[in-house]
C-alpha cells in the first residue's frame, strides 16, 4: 500500500504485514531458521537479521537478536555435523580448513566455551603449510593472517605455538595476542592443524645452505622453502643468479689471465664446497695492505659473485659483529665460503685485534645451554673463510695453529690485485651467482666427479707437503688447487690452472709457523729495543736485567747472553700473545737459553741483588754462523705486535 507524503510529494511506502505471529516467535523456530538459512553469507545473514529483528518489534518480540543467538547455540550443541563440517569462512582466505567448533569469520575466532565465549583472535588467523627441515626433521607451521586487506605470513616452531607464553612472542610480527587469549589461541591453532592435517599441505624447509646428505644441496633444491633464523633470510635469498652467465664468464676470464693473486681468491671461492668431500679443514684466505686502491674488496666482490648478490650486507659481511653472530653465519653458510670485509673494524678502543681465528678454523661453534637447562645443538660448518683488512690477520703472538691455517696474501699498489676495480664491481653487481651453482651440481652429479676431487686433492697434498710448509697449509694449499682444476675444466675452460709453484710462494715455511721461533725472534727483538735498561749501571728507570758475552772457559764465543728478570720476561712475552710455558720450554729445547737442572732460569745478580732470570742466547754476531737457524727465515719483521 502507499501514499503520498504532503511535504515532497512523493510515494510513501508502507511497511507489509508481519510474516510472523508473536506464538510463532514463542512456539516455534520457522523466523530463526529463515535467518539462518543465509549462514553460508554472514553479510546476508546480518542484514536478514535486522529486517526479522524489526518485524519481530511489529509484534512485541523485543529481544529477537538475543533469541537467535541462543539458537545458534542449542545447533551447535544438539548437531554434530553443524560444527565438524564448519570451514574457515575467511575473505580471501588461501585455504578453506574445518574449524571445528571454532567460528572462523571476518571478524575473528571464537567459541562458546563452560564460562561463555572464548575468543582466540580478533582477526583471521590460519595454518597454512607445514615445513619439515630436511637437516633436522623439525617440524614448522606457515601462519597466515590478516589484519584488514592484506595478508600476510609468518613461520613459527611448534613448540612457540604449543606454549601459552611462546605464542606471545608472535605480537611482534602483528598477531593480535596476549596474557589474555594466548590459551585459546593455542588451542585453536592445534585443533585445526589436527582436524585438517591431509588438507594442510606439507613442504620440505631448511634453515641452512650447503649440502645435505639424501637431498641435495640447498638451496639448489626445487621447491625448498626456508624457515630458518629471519636474521640469515637475506643471506639465503642473495644465493642466487642473475643477469648473463656470459658477461660474468667474460670477467672473469679476463681477470683469470691477470694477477695470480686474484686466481687465488677465486678459487678459494670454489674450493670452500671441497673443503668436506675431500675431508679437509676449515682455513682462511685473507687480503691485507695498508693502501687503498688495491682492489681487496673487489677481490672479494668477485669472489661473492661466484655464488650470489656480492653487494655488501647481502653476502659479504663486515667484521663488525661479535664471536657468537659470526659462529652462527659460518654454521648458517655451512659449505659455501664465508665473506668479511674490512678486518680494522675488529679491534678494540686501544687498536688491539679482536678476532681469534681459531674461533672460525676448527669448524665447530662453542656449546652453550639453554634457557631450559638444556644443552643448544653445537654448530658446524666446513668451508673457506675470505677476508680482507688493512694488517695481516695473524700476528707475532698467534699460535702455530692460527698461522697454520691462513694463507695470507699481500696487496700493494704497485701490483693490484684488480686492476680496474670500479668496472669489474659494476658488472658482478648486475651478473653474479650462476658459476657456483654450475659447479655444485657438476660435483654432485655422480660419485665419480666427488671421487676426482678426492683423488686431485690427495696428489696435490702430497706435492705440497714435499715442500718447506707445514701439513696443514699443504692442506689448505691443496683444496684451492684442486678447485681452480675442476672449475678450469667444468667451468672456464681457458686452460690456465693453478699451478703449484704458483701457490707455494703465498705459504708459510715450517720455521715461519712455529710459534716457538717466533717467539725467540720477538724477543731477540725486545731486548735490542731495551737494551738501555740491560745496564749493570742503570741508577734510575726500570731495570730489566743485565747482558753479559757468553764465555766457554776464558774464551769469548762471540755471542750475548741476556738475562731477564723473570717477571719481566713473563710479562713481555704474554703482552706479545705467545705462552710463557710452551715459549721457555721451546728455547730449552733448542739450547737457546741456560738453565739450571731442571729449572728454566738461572740466578743472577742485578744491581746487587740476586735474582731469577730467563738466560736467552742472542743471535751470534759479526757474520758468524748460527747453530739455530729456524728463525732466520722468519717473515714477521713487520707484523702487528
Amino acid at each position: 500500500m502507499t501514499g503520498t507524503d504532503k511535504q515532497t510529494d512523493k510515494p510513501k511506502l508502507t511497511a507489509p504485514p508481519p510474516k510472523y505471529k508473536q506464538e510463532d516467535y514463542f512456539d516455534s523456530t520457522s523466523p530463526y531458521e529463515e535467518v539462518y538459512s543465509y549462514h553460508e553469507n554472514p553479510f546476508q545473514m546480518e542484514r536478514q537479521l535486522t529486517v526479522m529483528s524489526l518485524e519481530a518489534r511489529r509484534v512485541g518480540v523485543l529481544n529477537f537478536k538475543k533469541l537467535f543467538n541462543e539458537y545458534t547455540k542449542s545447533l551447535k550443541r544438539s548437531s554434530s555435523e553443524i560444527y565438524v563440517e564448519n570451514s574457515t569462512n575467511f575473505q580471501n582466505q588461501p585455504i578453506e580448513l574445518d574449524a571445528g567448533e571454532w567460528q572462523a569469520d571476518d571478524l575473528g575466532v571464537s567459541k562458546n566455551g563452560p564460562f561463555g565465549e572464548e575468543v582466540a583472535c580478533c582477526h583471521p588467523i590460519m595454518p597454512v603449510e607445514r615445513l619439515v627441515n630436511i637437516d633436522t626433521g623439525a617440524e614448522k607451521l606457515k601462519i597466515a593472517y590478516s589484519k584488514g586487506k592484506r595478508w600476510r605470513e609468518l613461520i613459527a616452531d611448534k613448540k612457540t605455538l604449543a606454549s601459552n607464553n611462546s605464542i606471545l612472542a608472535l605480537a611482534d610480527q602483528g598477531v593480535a595476542v596476549t596474557s589474555e587469549n594466548a590459551k585459546a589461541l593455542v588451542k585453536y591453532i592445534s585443533d585445526v592443524e589436527n582436524l585438517n592435517y591431509d588438507k594442510i599441505p606439507e613442504k620440505k624447509s631448511v634453515s641452512r645452505l650447503g649440502y645435505i646428505d639424501g637431498e641435495g644441496f640447498s638451496p639448489y633444491v626445487d621447491g625448498l622453502i626456508f624457515d630458518g633464523d629471519a636474521n640469515f633470510r637475506a643471506t639465503f635469498e642473495s644465493i642466487k643468479s642473475a643477469g648473463s652467465r656470459k658477461t660474468w664468464l667474460t670477467l672473469a676470464q679476463q681477470i683469470r689471465r691477470g694477477t695470480v693473486m686474484a686466481r687465488i681468491v677465486l678459487a678459494a671461492s670454489f674450493a670452500s664446497v671441497l673443503v668436506a668431500p675431500t675431508g679437509a679443514l676449515p682455513f682462511f684466505v685473507h687480503l691485507w695492505g695498508g693502501e687503498s686502491g688495491t682492489g681487496k674488496t673487489v677481490a672479494l666482490m668477485l669472489a661473492a659473485s661466484v655464488w650470489g648478490n656480492p653487494e655488501m650486507g647481502r653476502y659479504i659481511q663486515t667484521f663488525n659483529s661479535t664471536v657468537v653472530g659470526r659462529e652462527k653465519l659460518a654454521s648458517f653458510l655451512n659449505n659455501l665460503p664465508l665473506m668479511v670485509d674490512e678486518l680494522q673494524l675488529a679491534r678494540d678502543a686501544r687498536g688491539k685485534l679482536m678476532f681469534d681465528v681459531y674461533s672460525l678454523a676448527e669448524g665447530v661453534g662453542r656449546t652453550r645451554g639453554t634457557k631450559t637447562g638444556g644443552v643448544e645443538r653445537t654448530p658446524t660448518w666446513a668451508n673457506t673463510i675470505i677476508t680482507t683488512g688493512e694488517t695481516p690477520i695473524t700476528s707475532a703472538g698467534a699460535g702455530a695453529g692460527a698461522v697454520n691455517r691462513v694463507i695470507e696474501i699481500e696487496c700493494r699498489s704497485v701490483d693490484k690485485i684488480i686492476e680496474d676495480g670500479h668496472t669489474v664491481s659494476s658488472i658482478v653487481k648486475k651478473n653474479y651467482g650462476h658459476a657456483g651453482r654450475e659447479f655444485v651440481l657438476k660435483l654432485y652429479e655422480n660419485d665419480a666427479n666427488t671421487e676426482l676431487a678426492a683423488q686431485l686433492y690427495k696428489e696435490y697434498f702430497k706435492k705440497f707437503t714435499e715442500n718447506d710448509t707445514t701439513e696443514k697449509q699443504a692442506m689448505a694449499a691443496a683444496v684451492i688447487i684442486t678447485a681452480d682444476w675442476l672449475a678450469t675444466k667444468w667451468i672456464f675452460q681457458d686452460d690456465r690452472a693453478l699451478t703449484v709453484d704458483d701457490l707455494s710462494k703465498f705459504l708459510a715455511s715450517r720455521a715461519a709457523v712455529s710459534s716457538g721461533g717466533r717467539g725467540y725472534q720477538y724477543m731477540c727483538d725486545w731486548v735490542a729495543q731495551n737494551s738501555n735498561k740491560f745496564s749493570a749501571d742503570a741508577k734510575q728507570g726500570d731495570v730489566y736485567g743485565v747482558i753479559e758475552e757468553e764465555t766457554a772457559g776464558s774464551v769469548r764465543t762471540g755471542r750475548d747472553i741476556a738475562y731477564i728478570i723473570r717477571s719481566t720476561f713473563r710479562r713481555a712475552v704474554e703482552e706479545a700473545g705467545f705462552s710463557e710455558p710452551a715459549l721457555l720450554s721451546y728455547l730449552k729445547e733448542n739450547d737457546l737459553i741456560l738453565t739450571r737442572g731442571r729449572r728454566n732460569t738461572r740466578g743472577k745478580r742485578v744491581n746487587g741483588v740476586n735474582v731469577e732470570c730467563v738466560a736467552l742466547k742472542m743471535p751470534l754476531i759479526d757474520g758468524e754462523d748460527d747453530s739455530f737457524t729456524a728463525a732466520d727465515d722468519l717473515p714477521f719483521d713487520d707484523a702487528p705486535l
